[in-house]
């Protein structure tokens, strides 16, 4: 075992750096994650909701895109395929179920865009990869929950549409933090950069600036 951890050195740490052009990224900060009671409720989540409200506000600042996504199906179910079957709390996800709604502590300013979407990955079945490319975006930070899901279906998918892939540790959240810990390991082995908050701070904060963007 020791001999093959050793193998594996020098293989899984590289690192993609920011681009030039970031989005920002918030999957599926809701209501059913953050209020207590929930059957969904995770307490690392409200703390992940807290420490994305100052990476939202520099986005802005720097006239960075800003795009969330939430889970929301036809009262029917039908649109969610084999994922509500798997999960059948999903299907609660309706248009006017207050748990299905942003949290208000990130809440959509009207230059924002919002993403429904049925499945894990941000990119599946929505117009995602297409924006982002005709806005000429190249890095995507990625905020929101839970890592084991919907952050790891977006990041890869991210990395295989060729986008740069930054999450900030601080600002994504799990049920559990042994599939949180092990799934951030996942994406920062193989699928993009896993940074402390601070680096996407002083990337935001230098685009504010007005600091030519540099890749890392």
């Amino acid at each position: 075992m020791n001999d093959l951890h050793t193998n594996y050195q020098g293989v899984f740490d590289g690192r993609i750096g920011f681009g030039h052009k970031p989005a920002l990224l918030i999957v599926d900060f809701i209501n059913a994650y953050t209020t207590p009671g929930s059957p969904l409720y995770a307490p690392d989540v409200v703390t992940a909701v807290a420490e994305t409200t100052d990476l939202l506000l520099l986005a802005r600042r720097a006239d960075v895109p800003v795009i969330f996504t939430r889970v929301i199906y036809s009262r029917s179910g039908r649109d969610g395929g084999i994922f509500v079957q798997k999960v059948p709390l999903l299907r609660r996800m309706v248009e006017g179920e207050p748990l299905a709604d942003i949290v208000p502590e990130l809440t959509p300013a009207p230059d924002d865009v919002i993403i429904n979407k049925q499945y894990a990955s941000a990119f599946f079945g929505t117009p995602l990869a297409a924006m982002l490319t005709s806005l000429g975006v190249d890095t995507l930070i990625v905020t929101g929950c839970s890592t084991s899901g919907c952050v790891r279906a977006t990041a890869v998918d991210g990395m295989q549409h060729g986008f740069r892939v930054i999450v900030p540790r601080q600002c994504v959240g799990d049920r559990h933090p042994d599939p949180h810990n092990a799934n951030l390991f996942d994406i920062h082995s193989k699928y993009g950069d896993v940074v402390d908050k601070a680096e996407v701070v002083t990337y935001l904060q230098n685009l504010t600036a007005g600091a030519p963007a540099q890749e890392v």
